[in-house]
């Protein structure tokens, strides 16, 4: 990525000349405890994704559900719409499992995601970070494509489930299903 400065490890600024100038064309400050910087929504958000890309709930439906704890994207809400966080659970102190919609811990610690290679320093909070920003309107196409192939690859739990439990009942592979959450599933209807 040709960077138009240096950057901080947690910092990243996408070039302004690699986005035709549209109607949308906004920057979006990026002011937290993990990275500086900047980016530019060049689709409307929440529409125009990849074909390929079906999410069934949107990141204001996530964090209003429950996930990651509650202790997820806590100091990024300026970011994004406040819409967005009206009704999220969020704890203020540490990751709280009873906050997430199947009561359920369902998610590796950040330093286990770096340690495999999960992480692009574009989205250093990893996978739902990098699904709000994309719903957001912003697009990076490589990273992009990435995402959504390792999006698709989670659906091997919806799978599972399907095969292993009766319709409806949520208490059949509670921490499946709360994966499937953060992965914008919606686990509730299989």
């Amino acid at each position: 990525m040709n960077l138009k400065k240096e950057v901080t490890p947690h910092q990243v600024v996408i070039p302004e000349k690699q986005f035709k100038p549209i109607e949308l064309h906004r920057k979006i400050q990026i002011n937290d405890k993990m990275q500086k910087g900047y980016y530019f929504l060049t689709k409307p958000t929440g529409k125009n994704f990849d074909p390929e890309f079906k999410p069934e709930l949107t990141p204001q439906e996530m964090l209003a559900l429950g996930i990651f704890g509650g202790k997820y994207m806590t100091d990024c809400k300026k970011e994004f719409p406040a819409s967005w966080f009206k009704k999220a659970k969020f704890s203020s102190t540490k990751k709280n499992p009873k906050l997430n919609y199947f009561k359920v811990d369902a998610s590796l610690p950040l330093k286990e995601w770096q340690k495999k290679g999960w992480i692009n320093p574009a989205d250093p909070r990893g996978w739902f970070q990098w699904y709000c920003r994309y719903y957001y309107g912003r697009r990076l196409p490589e990273e992009d494509k990435r995402q959504i192939k390792r999006w698709k690859a989670i659906k091997r739990h919806k799978m599972a489930i399907l095969k292993n439990c009766h319709p409806f009942d949520l208490s059949c592979r509670p921490k499946q299903r709360q994966a499937l959450l953060h992965w914008a599933y919606d686990s509730r209807k299989i």
